[in-house]
């Protein structure tokens, strides 16, 4: 089993920041890919950022730019710093970690970017 936690979500301003955290623990062994989707209300989870493998990133369109995954010193950690934040990156952000073709989520945490 493996488990994610998610912290880091909030409220702010458009233009602002937030980073958030997830750590991952349980039976991992070889994950193919960690990264962070998010679902915004009546809208279908998409991807945000991701890494594929240990290195490679992915970035949604809307978000390269503004927004940066990385890994943290400790195992199975990864960080999305999210700058120069629009109303419409309001969303619950899920961290997803992907082994042996099973996807697992956090419980996801709320950002909310006013206007």
């Amino acid at each position: 089993q493996v488990q994610l936690v998610e912290s880091g979500g909030g409220l702010v301003q458009a233009g602002g920041s937030l980073r958030l955290s997830c750590a991952a623990s349980g039976s991992i062994v070889s994950p193919s890919g960690m990264g962070w989707y998010r679902q915004a209300p009546g809208k279908q989870r998409e991807l945000v950022a991701r890494f594929i493998g240990f290195s490679t990133t992915d970035y949604a369109d809307s978000v390269k730019g503004r927004f940066t995954i990385s890994r943290g010193s400790a195992q199975n950690t990864v960080y999305l710093q999210m700058n120069s934040l629009k109303p419409e990156d309001t969303a619950v952000y899920y961290c997803n970690l992907r082994q042996a073709w099973q996807d697992y989520w956090g419980q996801g945490t709320q950002v909310t970017v006013s206007s």
